[in-house]
């Protein structure tokens, strides 16, 4: 996996799918970059939170099960080991099981994963081990997703399966999945650009793929680049907690 936003922190950084080759980014919007709020009790992202390479949640087609259309990103990851990381760190990860977030109508899958060097990856092998050696967890999961767009004005998020996590098999069926969507879009199957997404596609690794280049972007056009974002208006983290009880839910 590659994280994107390390475990306690705010700021809500993600892989820029619509621009050149992908960088992180830290979200931006009406002008301002975005955090996540602290919703008691938790603070930030409360595991390492970012992304598998090559993976597509693909925005054209409704999953079989889930009945909503993927949410046009690749697919996220709640890695749980002991250590926190950093932004752009490269992970290796044990799956264990997945959920599916039901995000504003669309699939947006969470796969449960555990750095493969942690000292507790020998010991977990599906989500049942998870409930075992991290109690409560997986519930802490569900609740976080479930709330944490609430201090925004927006409802409760739901969930496919009543919220159940499923387990490793099926996590790695849905990896299949949309390692595969991500083959159809890379290699020009599926158009880059529709109306229900907008993908940068240009690669210098793919050979299948009409979108490779001999060469990414130069180093004065990289930097330019960062200089734009870096101008965009910035905005500071909000440190308050955020309540809810049940009735709100």
């Amino acid at each position: 996996m590659v994280v994107e936003i390390p475990r306690w922190t705010n700021a809500k950084v993600e892989i820029a799918t619509d621009q050149d080759f992908n960088p992180l980014k830290q979200d931006v919007k009406n002008g301002k970059v975005r955090f996540v709020r602290n919703c008691f009790p938790y603070k930030g992202y409360i595991w390492n939170y970012g992304a598998l390479p090559q993976t597509w949640e693909d925005p054209t087609a409704k999953h079989h099960e889930t009945g909503a259309r993927g949410d046009n990103d690749p697919i996220d990851v709640c890695e749980i080991g002991g250590q926190v990381g950093y932004p752009g760190q490269i992970k290796q990860v044990k799956i264990l099981g997945v959920m599916a977030l039901l995000d504003e109508g669309e699939t947006d899958w969470k796969l449960i994963a555990i750095d493969a060097k942690d000292p507790l990856a020998d010991q977990l092998h599906d989500v049942e081990d998870v409930n075992k050696h991290f109690p409560g967890l997986i519930e802490a999961t569900h609740h976080w997703f479930k709330i944490y767009k609430m201090p925004d004005g927006k409802p409760a998020n739901e969930f496919a399966f009543g919220g159940a996590c499923k387990n490793k098999a099926y996590a790695m069926g849905i990896i299949e999945e949309t390692h595969e969507a991500w083959q159809n879009l890379i290699q020009g199957k599926i158009p880059s650009k529709g109306e229900t997404h907008n993908i940068s596609v240009a690669n210098v690794t793919i050979g299948a793929s009409p979108y490779k280049v001999d060469q990414p972007l130069h180093e004065s056009e990289m930097v330019d680049q960062l200089k734009t974002r870096e101008a965009e208006t910035p905005a500071t983290p909000d440190d308050k907690w955020y309540y809810y009880v049940k009735a709100h839910l």
